[in-house]
């Protein structure tokens, strides 16, 4: 019974470790250290809008996580040098299994938004999809951009 609590245990951790780690930087959702820093501002429309698949996070809390869990379930089985093996095979096993998890439960929604600037040239932004919603075709709209990073916002 105690090994079965310590499994459902090192499974909790791992789905809240998994997500706890994605951030939800959108168009309409800053990061701490986005907050009261300058940005530059183009002012853009919408030419086209296509949805696209943001991918996962991979990260050694998945990993160490789905480890623990395998280990910890494979050592319920068996007894003597096959207990020790089934652990190893367990801690393998579920260190690429958290792996994923951590992954897909990181995969975001996201959309790629051809802007025509008011300079008239043509950029392209990949973002999240944030509150509120998939832009359009034709919506008037901002690019704030600080360092490498941009972002489009209505």
């Amino acid at each position: 019974m105690k090994q079965i609590k310590a499994v459902l245990l090192a499974v909790s951790v791992l789905v809240v470790a998994t997500g706890c780690s994605s951030q939800r930087l959108t168009g309409d959702t800053y990061s701490y250290g986005e907050a009261q820093r300058e940005q530059r501002v183009r002012y853009a429309t919408v030419m086209s809008v296509t949805p696209v698949v943001i991918e996962g996070k991979e990260g050694a809390v998945g990993t160490l996580t789905g480890a623990a869990v395998g280990g910890i379930a494979g050592s319920t089985v068996g007894g003597g040098s096959g207990r020790a093996l089934a652990t190893v095979i367990g801690s393998v096993a579920g260190g690429i299994i958290g792996e994923k998890v951590q992954k897909d439960a990181t995969r975001k929604q996201g959309q790629e938004i051809t802007l025509r600037l008011r300079s008239g040239d043509v950029v392209s932004v990949v973002q999240e999809v944030g509150e509120s919603g998939y832009f359009r075709s034709g919506d008037n709209v901002r690019i704030l951009k600080r360092g490498s990073v941009s972002r489009v916002v209505y």
